[in-house]
């Protein structure tokens, strides 16, 4: 009787005495190759990526993707990539040319896919994708439309990285937290600003979506696209409606010659804000090192100037 209970309790005996390892967990794969065309996209790609995703940008920090010029490094950066992440309406304009040079053979995300878009100087659009066809490119200027990007590289990542659904998921979510808390300190901002001061003028027409979203007016002597300057006769028109309408404040950007503004504020008695960022990040160590940091920033120098 007791050889038949050992042999019983053997099994369960020998199983607590050895028990079996535990198993491991996957190791982790090589981080997926991303490249961004510019700093603020790779930035967010960045953030959704997280440790699965090695992420690098075209155009870095304080440069200008309006009149970027690729460089043979590029192409062969793209050619390594499983994933090239894009703005899309018609802000790189060189995009196309160099992903077809480069024979890419990664998926495309256009982030701003799904986004309204609005036309140069304010209003929405219907159709067309480029600069001449009149379109505003700098839908991330709207934190709403950030959520969109956030969500389709999410969706570009699971896609060449399924195994990598459930961090992806996990990183966009807790980014897209991040965003609501940001948009929440925006409206706040700007609810203290008074309003018969909420307008500025800009150097470039840049913030078309941040005026549609929050309530404040950009007037800017350029266009959409900083490869033409202002002319003799759009910087007088400038200083003409800045009296007319007592814009309180001009402020200068960071991809933007910043003696246009100071020429504007000297004229007209305007106040001269600190740079404001609009199409590219700063360095890790400056003001605006990422997207939140950037948009914090704006904020900050945009009541500075106009809450007095």
């Amino acid at each position: 009787m007791f050889s038949r209970l050992f042999l019983r309790l053997a099994p369960a005996l020998l199983a607590a005495a050895f028990p079996a390892p535990i198993a491991q967990a996957r190791a982790p794969t090589q981080p997926v190759p991303v490249v961004a065309t510019f700093s603020i996209l790779a930035d967010l790609a960045a953030q959704v990526g997280g440790e699965r995703a090695q992420v690098r940008a075209l155009v870095g920090p304080g440069a200008d993707a309006h009149v970027y010029t690729p460089t043979p490094g590029d192409a062969k950066t793209l050619a390594s990539a499983r994933l090239i992440v894009v703005n899309g309406l018609g802000f790189e304009g060189w995009i196309d040319r160099l992903v077809k040079s480069a024979q890419a053979k990664a998926r495309v995300v256009v982030a701003s896919q799904g986004v309204k878009p609005l036309r140069a100087g304010g209003g929405e659009a219907r159709g067309g994708h480029s600069h001449g066809g009149g379109l505003d490119p700098h839908a991330w200027q709207s934190v709403a439309n950030v959520k969109i990007y956030v969500a389709n590289i999410r969706q570009g990542l699971v896609a060449v990285d399924p195994d990598g659904r459930a961090a992806y998921e996990a990183n966009a979510a807790a980014y897209l937290a991040k965003l609501d808390a940001l948009e929440a300190e925006i409206k706040a901002a700007v609810a203290a600003i008074p309003p018969e001061r909420r307008k500025l003028i800009t150097t470039h027409e840049a913030f078309g979506y941040f005026q549609a979203a929050y309530g404040l007016r950009f007037i800017a002597p350029q266009g959409v696209s900083t490869e033409g300057g202002a002319s003799a006769q759009d910087v007088a028109r400038i200083i003409r409606q800045i009296r007319q309408e007592k814009a309180p404040a001009v402020f200068a950007e960071n991809v933007s010659d910043p003696r246009l503004s100071a020429r504007i504020a000297q004229e007209t008695g305007a106040k001269l804000g600190g740079a404001l960022y609009s199409d590219q990040l700063s360095l890790p160590s400056g003001p605006a090192g990422t997207y939140i940091d950037m948009v914090r920033h704006n904020i900050r120098e945009l009541t500075r100037a106009l809450a007095d």
